[in-house]
This record gives C-alpha cells, structure tokens and sequence, in this order.
C-alpha cells in the first residue's frame, strides 16, 4: 500500500468507530492489518473482537448488563488505538516522512535508554555547571555538548514515541517533578510531547501535559497549555470516549483559572492567523486610493461605490472596542500591534532560518539559552553579564526562534563589530528601553503568562510554516480552531461573560463569522442584561458585514426597539435596505437621521440616490443641489444633477453640469451620460464625439454596448428612435 491509500483506511475505520459502526470497523481493521506483521496488535484486535463479539451475544440473550455502554466506550478506543499504531507501521515501511525516518532510524545503541536514564544524563548537566564555577580547568564546552546530544535524543524519541506505557508515563512523571533538570530542558521535554501527540493520540501524553499545566514555571505550564489546546482541537471527537478528561478539565478549572487561559490562547491564535495580513502591512503602505474606481462602471449614475458609505463606520460609542480607530501613525500602530501580542517579526526573520541550527527540528522548540553550543562561542568573555545579552533574554517582544536568528546574524559580524554592537547598549539604555514595556521592565514583561504562550505560538508558528519539513505536517494555523465549540470545552467556555468578551474581540479584528456566531450563543442562553442596544447593533453590525442583510436588520430593529431614535442604527438601517433595494424603506430611515443631522452631506446624497431610484426626480434634484452647496466641487451632485435633469426633460441645465464634470474629473460613464444628452438634445457630433471617448476609455467594446443598452428605454422615452440605437453603436 501507498502512503494515500494507508491514510484513506485509516480515515475510513475512524469514521465507522465515531458512528458507532464497531462490527464495520472491526472488519476493515481486521484487513488493515493483514499488512502488518506485529504480533502484539494483532492479539490485541483479537481479544477486542472477541470481546465484541461477547457483548453482542450477551445481548442476543438477552442478558441486563448496566456496564455495556462504558464496555462498548472501552472497545472502541482499543479499536482506535490499534487502527492507529498499524498505520504508523505500515507508514514506517513507505514513507519518507522525517517523522517516520526517526522511528526507524533510532540509534541502536541508545534503543535500550529509558526516560530515567535520559532524566539522569540531562540532571548530570546541572552539577556540571556548579563545578565548572569552582574549577576553571572544568571543559564545560565539553559537557554542554553530550548535554546538547542527549537533548536531542530525548527529543527525537519522545516525539516518534506513539504510545507511553505504564513505565514511560511514570518516568514522564519523575521528569516533571525533577527539582534538577534545567528548567529549559523541561520545556524542550513538553515541546516533544506536544508534537508527538499531534502525529498520535495518547492518553497518557495528554494527562502529563495536563499536569505539566499545574507547575508553577510559567515557561512549563504555558507550553503545556497550549499543547492541550492543540490536542484538545485535533481529537475533539475522540475525547468524548474518554470520560476522565472531562472530569481532569473541570477539576482544572476549579483550581486554576483555565478557561480564562484558554480564552487567551484561542485569541492568540487567531492574532497569529493574521500574521500574513501583519506582514503585508510592514511590507507595504496602505495606499488609501486603492478601492477607488475600482470599477467605472458601479453605480453610473453617481459614480460612488455601494460600499464607501459602510468601510468606516463603526458606531463611535464603543469606545473601549474601537478606541484605535483610524490612528494614523503607522509606527504606533505597529507597537500597539506588538502590545497587543500581533506577530511583527514573521517578515523580518522568517529569511533567517536558513542557518544549520534550524535544521534540527529540536532547536525550533528550546528556549533562547547563551549556553547552547551554538550560541556560546559568539558570546565574548563574559558575556552573561553584557547588556544586550540580557536585553534579548529578557524580550518578551521576540520569540525564541528569532532570537536565535538575531544572534547569527551578528555573528556574520567581524569581531570588532559584533563586540561594539555587543558594548554598544549601556545599563542606562537597558533601563530605557525596559521602562517602555506597559509591564514596567522587559524581564517582568517576559515572564507573564500571556506573554509566554504568546511567543510559544510563535515559535510553533514558524516551525509549521518555515522548517524544511514543513509540507510533511498539518499546518494547525491553517484551521480553523475553536475552543468554544468543542464538546470536551462547553462547560468551561459557555459563560455568557468568556462569550462576551471573545464576542467583542472577534468584532474588533473582524472575524466577522465567529462574531456572529458568538453573539448568537449568547442570545440562545436568553440572559437578559447582556441584551442591549449596543449587543444588537454590533450583532447587526457582524451581520451586515456578512452581507446578511435581513437578519442584520432584524438585529438593528431590536436595537432601535431598547433604543429608539438612535441616527447610527437608523443610518445603518437604511443601508442595508438601500443595498436590498428597497429605496422606500431606506428614504424612510435616511430621513430619520437627516432630522438629526440635516447637513450631514452623506445623508443629504443618499437621500438624494434613494429618491432617484423612486424617479422622485424632482425631490431628488433639490438635494443634489443641496449637497452642491455644502461641498465645493461636488462632483456627486453634478452628475446627479446632470442626470436628474436628464430625465426630465431639462437637457440644457444637464448638458451645462456634465461639462463641468468633463472639465473637472470625468469617469467614463460621463462620456456616455453626456453623449445621451446630447443626443436627446439634437447634437449628433457632440454626442458621437463623447461616446467615442466614453467607449475608448471603457475600453471592452462588450462592456460598452451591454452599459449602452442599459439606458435604451430612457433613450427612447426622450425621443430616440429605437432601431437608431444599432446604428449609433455601429457608427463608433
């Protein structure tokens, strides 16, 4: 079998065991694994099998059994165990996979070490360091290295580690509660577990890293964290036949605040979701002029885009929601980005991972450390106590990816340079750029909870999206992770509060989907005091933005109904019905709000638009020439102007304002709505004239006739004659 068809199996027996087709299963199972010679998974898929076919029979009898249902659980997660060790197996045996190649490839004289004895080696480390502070002549270089190669054993191992038993479990256990492993070893351990259960559910992984969640160590515990993020997402089916993980999370969370973590780790993710929309922003300008005219031919009439009135237009009132909108100074916007734990850095060190250090996939994962052996020879003498060493150490700004991409860059340095730059920073600028940090000093900073799982999920994010393996794992950040919705996570996460404020987060970074969907959780939950105006208008607000516009209105009715006469909800109001077509219901909110804002010139337009589509020419006139008086050189109102007196008959007074927009800023529907004036008027050459310009600047002849044709009845209700639309087309 091909890597293909050993996954398409495997994907086939999962599915029959989650829709409690167990006999289906085990009979698919029981050809997957004809092409698997291990000895120990067959005998266990045999006593699953008999066990089943027991239970069946028992049944068949008749027999009153109160334990059947947690007996059927019981098999069924053996049947997904074993389905899931064959095909790792027969993977083993096809693919080329890094992954694979480290379960085979394990070396022979280290098969035999258990985690104890690793436990002992990396421990042996910790002493080592003492003594090299009392015997200068120690080789400490020396140490560090074995201590580098046992970590990337330990690593490598752990990770191609499918299954703990009993034993590794326990010896996890032992690791974790070891008061003399380097606490950066420890992190390294807990990377591996994660990843290790991201290739394959195991139980006793998840328990270790539930536990790891507990210890004190902030880098321990929020690496642990965001692991079970990762493994509670990946098998959110699965966990719903193991009972003790549900008791395990709500046993967390009466002790530890976990959901409020979880909450933070599920909005930290999605920040990182947007890091290409970041890097796209430091790259670029946003060039303000980009969505104008986008099409010449939208709304030809007018020349506006049916969108300009809804880009900003956030109701002002939610200050604390949107209280940095429309800043304009990029370099403060970028730092609130920082703050607010946006990745800044992905475009500027993502080209600096090319270094042999990133080659092995362990060194993705261990924190920044100036002992590592790749880094110690760059550090002067020393070094520990200079400045910019404690500075990068500190950081809660970079991740540790790039702090070590940092640190090689330098070292492309000569030595007299990299020394300067390294001398460069005094205690005094330390202090400086420490008391920039909103946490009082970067070391502070550093070591809060946010901030760790914050830079962690930069690091993975980088070795998902940057390691040279990268196509060979299922890129996480491309999913779409919602910890609220998983079955295990409901009874932590369905507080109407966590679901209010991940409401308005998603709001704030226009996630307008889950926006939507949160607020509509918290509405089915019918708690009274969070149904107020402003919950319905930023529902609606969500909603409108979907372009789902009849329940946005319905929404903004509610709003309107514990809020009435507010001129932002009827504005938004008449939008959406403008954007349906309904022009009388949207005439009938546009008035509203010009009652509180009668010079408002946007409203005095869509007035204007609206009462046009109703052909209230003459009404809509007044207002077009309204809007010509509050705005100087309102091209707007001339073409509305223009056309108005177009259609009723008033061609000079039209002809006079489209040549003031020809003279000005013309469109290419100004072309055409002048050479139809002109027609309508008797000017032949004139009109011939304007379409031709019209025609060149449109450019597709297609698009010319189709835009042509649209305006064949007024055409002919002003007294062209019909069969003389062909002709004009052919004379152009």
């Amino acid at each position: 079998m091909n890597e293909q068809t050993i996954n398409q199996q495997y994907t086939q027996i999962q599915l029959l065991i989650y829709q409690k087709r167990l006999k289906e299963a085990l009979t698919q199972l029981e050809a997957y694994l004809w092409s698997c010679s291990d000895w120990e998974l067959n005998n266990r898929f045999k006593n699953a099998q008999t066990e089943y076919t027991y239970m069946l029979q028992y049944m068949q009898q008749g027999m009153v059994d109160p334990e059947r249902d947690k007996f059927y659980t019981k098999i069924q997660v053996e049947t997904l165990a074993i389905t899931d060790q064959v095909r790792l197996l027969l993977l083993d045996g096809v693919s080329n996979h890094y992954y694979h190649a480290c379960r085979k490839n394990q070396l022979p004289e280290l098969a035999s070490y258990t985690l104890h004895k690793q436990r002992l080696f990396l421990e042996k480390l910790t002493g080592e360091l003492e003594i090299s502070k009392q015997q200068p002549d120690f080789k400490l270089e020396e140490a560090i290295i074995r201590h580098e190669h046992t970590l990337e054993f330990v690593f490598l191992r752990t990770w191609s580690n499918s299954a703990w038993t009993a034993q590794d479990a326990n010896e996890a256990q032992e690791l974790l509660q070891s008061e003399q492993l380097l606490l950066n070893d420890l992190c390294l351990f807990t990377s591996a577990v994660t990843l290790s259960l991201l290739e394959c559910f195991d139980l006793r992984k998840l328990l270790w890293l539930m536990d790891a969640y507990q210890r004190a160590d902030v880098q321990v515990s929020q690496r642990a964290l965001v692991g079970m993020v990762f493994t509670f997402h990946q098998y959110a089916d699965r966990l719903l036949l193991y009972p003790e993980i549900q008791c395990r999370i709500e046993t967390l969370n009466e002790e530890f605040p976990l959901d409020e973590d979880l909450i933070c780790i599920q909005q930290q993710f999605f920040l990182c979701q947007e890091t290409e929309k970041i890097d796209k922003k430091m790259r670029e300008e946003i060039i303000p002029e980009m969505l104008k005219n986008v099409s010449a031919l939208r709304d030809m009439k007018f020349g506006f885009e049916e969108s300009d009135e809804e880009k900003d237009d956030r109701n002002p009132d939610w200050k604390d929601l949107f209280d940095q909108a429309g800043m304009s100074d990029k370099m403060k916007e970028m730092n609130d980005l920082q703050m607010e734990g946006a990745d800044v850095n992905m475009s500027t060190f993502s080209a600096l991972k090319n270094y042999p250090f990133f080659r092995k996939p362990h060194n993705w994962f261990y924190p920044f450390d100036w002992k590592h052996p790749s880094i110690i020879k760059l550090v002067p003498e020393k070094g520990e106590k200079n400045s910019i060493i404690h500075l990068i150490l500190q950081s809660g700004f970079l991740c540790n990816s790039d702090k070590y991409s940092l640190f090689f860059i330098m070292q492309s340095f000569p030595r007299s340079q990299r020394e300067a730059v390294f001398s460069q920073l005094t205690d005094q600028q330390m202090e400086s750029c420490a008391g920039q940090s909103n946490a009082g000093n970067l070391k502070n900073y550093s070591e809060r909870p946010a901030t760790v799982s914050n830079l962690y999920l930069h690091d993975l994010y980088r070795f998902f999206k940057l390691n040279d393996q990268k196509q060979e794992f299922t890129d996480i950040f491309q999913e779409k992770l919602q910890l609220y919705n998983l079955p295990v996570l409901r009874d932590i996460l369905q507080s109407p509060d966590l679901l209010f404020n991940l409401a308005n987060y998603q709001l704030k970074k226009e996630h307008w989907e889950e926006t939507v969907e949160l607020y509509q959780a918290i509405e089915k939950k019918k708690v009274s005091t969070y149904f107020t105006d402003e919950f319905y208008q930023r529902m609606g607000y969500a909603l409108q933005k979907l372009n789902r516009r009849k329940e946005a209105i319905a929404a903004y009715q509610k709003a309107d109904t514990l809020k009435p006469d507010s001129a932002w909800t009827n504005r938004h109001l008449a939008t959406c019905y403008r954007m349906m077509e309904d022009y009388e219901q949207a005439l009938n909110y546009y008035r509203k709000v010009e009652a509180t804002a009668p010079e408002n010139k946007n409203i005095v337009f869509r007035l204007a638009h609206c009462l046009t589509e109703l052909q209230r020419y003459d009404e809509a006139m007044n207002y077009f020439f309204k809007l010509d008086f509050l705005e100087d050189n309102s091209i707007k109102a001339w073409r509305g102007i223009g056309w108005c007196s177009f259609v009723t008959r008033k061609l000079e007074q039209s002809i006079k304002y489209y040549s003031k927009i020809i003279a000005l800023k013309p469109l290419p529907i100004d072309y055409l709505n002048a050479g139809h004036v002109h027609w309508a008027a008797g000017n032949f050459v004139q009109a011939v004239d304007l379409y031709g310009q019209a025609a060149n600047l449109i450019g597709s002849r297609e698009t010319f006739v189709e835009r042509f044709y649209q305006d064949k009845d007024i055409l002919c209700q002003l007294g062209i004659a019909e069969n003389d639309i062909p002709l004009m087309l052919d004379l152009l």
